[in-house]
């Protein structure tokens, strides 16, 4: 019997896209910039004490041994060859940090999670070291001092894990944000993996200089960070090494293949939107969201709250590009939560079910400041608050304020933005998993007052990431010259309420972000302390595991 013909479709690009919520596989056809087949994984997220985010860094890599597996399986059944798979580019979820024992393999402690909080005490005793007048972690890194940055995350680390101060001691750690934990994994481990990481993820650290483009002595001294611990820093687009993963079978076919594009997840987006133009936006809806604005070659420093970061570097001898930032904590995880936490909506996708019920948050504002505020705020004390509550309040009403939330918090942030570019963004294009929610898509229309763009393939942090990796040099099967990139189509999103209303909701958003701040201090975050939830005013929901407790069954309708 003859055997089946394979298809024939050119050479392919793997991209690994290993996010806060689930992992991917995603293969491309490098010539038309077709998703041919992908596998997803979701990832457990652990939470051992209030404002503590950690995930199990070998979960995670088993996730994305799952997720090449059963990829590969489904190239199979269509009949595709997988060794047409020339090269892998890696996307992750910034400055989530990992120290592993290079001699074992073994995490030497969980990912601490971009979202964590723990460090705020460590943030605040920094901060008193640095010159009112010369804030040099700032201008070095471009930065506000943040617990989300990775150095503080590292430092408590350092300062707080005898298993990581040992290894330490003993010359045996490695540090690495995501990409560098999955890239030296994949090429071989402890038999002979490559400890590296690109532009994008280093200028997370906070222990990076992003004119020099190096780890800076005078960031790793103030932080007291052990510079040898660190991971080589390389491009976005280069071969950093071969895949070694013979010990899965299936996934053993992509054997030899060479990893070689490497970005952050927004810069992988921002790639994939193909924003190569300076002054091209876009916005992604993740587990956070995150507003990125191509400033070309130079680094623009924003008055308005915003960072200054390195949005890609594709080629070692090719310039680093520098993007402005907005970063919203919590976007999609604010769905996750309604889900998990109060039980309102049992997968992700009921959410614009409940909303389109009602069409209104009918006064509801949700300000879902769990970590924090970010962008444009900076405000760690802030907590999260739904309010505006009246007998009449239900759980399509939540869920619409809970959408209204995510609009009006990238509402903030391109206020920010045009602020500081000095030309207002004529539209807003968006990517990212929640852009398939119709509702959300509108309302943000709505409440930006101007049309939001969306490509018919919403994979553009996967996309960015082959895009890097099929471009590297010794790859060169993915041009990026702008005549050979593939044109995208695009849904449109056109505001459909008047200005005014617009202004009225955006301002009453703006109320209820002032009234979350403030309410915890760094020894009521640290211990837990239940006393910040007392006295709050009438009407008022304060978002605490307290009252979701008491509140979830009302606000789920069950008697």
């Amino acid at each position: 019997m003859a055997s089946t013909k394979k298809a024939v479709l050119g050479p392919l690009v793997g991209a690994v896209d290993q996010g806060t919520s689930s992992t991917r596989f995603l293969v491309f056809n490098s010539k038309t910039a077709e998703l041919l087949s992908h596998h997803q994984v979701e990832i457990k997220q652990e939470f051992p004490r209030e404002g503590w985010v950690e995930q199990d860094p070998k979960e995670i890599l088993q996730s994305v041994y799952e997720c090449i597996e059963k990829t590969c399986e489904k190239l199979g059944q269509l009949n595709i060859d997988i060794s047409n798979i020339k090269a892998i580019g890696v996307s992750n979820q910034r400055e989530t940090t990992v120290v592993w024992d290079k001699f074992t393999g073994e995490p030497l402690y969980n990912a601490v999670v971009w979202l964590d909080l723990r460090t705020q005490s460590t943030v605040e005793n920094l901060s008193k070291r640095i010159p009112g007048n010369n804030n040099f972690v700032k201008s070095k890194t471009g930065l506000p001092l943040s617990t989300y940055f990775s150095a503080v995350k590292l430092r408590w680390l350092l300062d707080n894990v005898r298993k990581v101060q040992k290894a330490v001691e003993e010359n045996r750690a490695l540090f690495g944000t995501i990409d560098s934990w999955l890239i030296w994994s994949l090429t071989g481990g402890v038999n002979g993996g490559v400890h590296c990481t690109d532009v994008t993820n280093a200028s997370r650290t906070m222990l990076f200089n992003i004119h020099s483009l190096e780890w800076d002595k005078e960031l790793c001294e103030f932080f007291g960070i052990p510079m040898e611990i660190l991971p080589s820093v390389r491009s976005s687009s280069e071969i950093y090494g071969l895949m070694k993963i013979s010990h899965s079978l299936k996934a053993g076919a992509l054997e030899g293949v060479p990893i070689s594009g490497c970005l952050g997840d927004q810069s992988a987006a921002l790639v994939g939107q193909m924003c190569f133009q300076d002054g091209q936006a876009k916005n992604t809806y993740g587990t956070g969201c995150f507003l990125l604005c191509n400033t070309g070659h130079k680094c623009v420093f924003s008055e308005h709250g915003l960072l200054t970061t390195v949005a890609y570097k594709l080629g070692r001898d090719k310039p680093a590009y520098y993007a402005l930032e907005g970063s919203v904590a919590i976007a999609g995880a604010v769905i996750r939560w309604l889900r998990d936490n109060l039980g309102i909506i049992k997968t992700s996708e009921e959410i614009e079910k409940l909303a389109k019920e009602v069409g209104t948050s009918y006064g509801c504002y949700f300000v879902p400041a769990f970590s924090g505020l970010y962008a444009p705020y900076w405000e760690p004390s802030a907590r999260g608050i739904i309010c505006g509550l009246t007998q009449f309040t239900n759980k399509c009403h939540i869920a619409f304020a809970a959408l209204e939330a995510v609009c009006f918090q990238t509402r903030e942030i391109l206020d920010a933005m045009n602020r500081d570019c000095g030309i207002p963004l004529s539209h807003l294009q968006v990517d990212g998993g929640m852009t398939s929610n119709k509702i959300l898509m509108q309302l943000q229309a709505d409440i930006l007052y101007i049309p939001v763009v969306k490509p018919s393939m919403p994979e553009t942090t996967a996309l960015g990431a082959a895009m890097a990796a099929g471009a590297a040099e010794g790859v060169g099967v993915w041009s990026l010259e702008p005549e050979d990139l593939s044109a995208v189509t695009m849904e449109r999103f056109e505001p459909q309420i008047n200005a005014e209303e617009s202004e009225i909701r955006y301002s009453t958003w703006k109320k209820a972000v002032m009234k979350s701040m403030g309410w915890v201090t760094t020894q009521s975050s640290e211990s837990g302390d239940p006393s910040i939830f007392c006295s709050l005013p009438l009407g008022f929901f304060v978002v605490s595991s307290m009252v979701m407790l008491i509140g979830a069954r009302y606000i789920s309708g069950i008697p």
